[in-house]
């Protein structure tokens, strides 16, 4: 872990302030490969930079279905 801790709350307002129910649904997808959370004191802290990729391969995932 090397970036700053983020808060659910940050997580889903960096994708479109998803809600709680879809960032539950994304934890409990295994083919999707979100990351999971740090859990401290009953609160989850996703590592920024382990968000930042997911949301690069997201988009290039996108992407290249959208060339094929």
């Amino acid at each position: 872990m090397s970036g700053r801790l983020l808060s659910a709350k940050d997580v889903r307002a960096m994708f479109g302030d998803i809600c709680s129910m879809t960032l539950w649904r994304w934890l409990n997808d295994e083919g999707l490969g979100f990351p999971k959370p740090t859990i401290m004191r009953n609160r989850r802290y996703w590592d920024s930079d382990e968000i930042e990729a997911f949301r690069a391969r997201m988009v290039s995932d996108a992407i290249s279905k959208r060339a094929a």
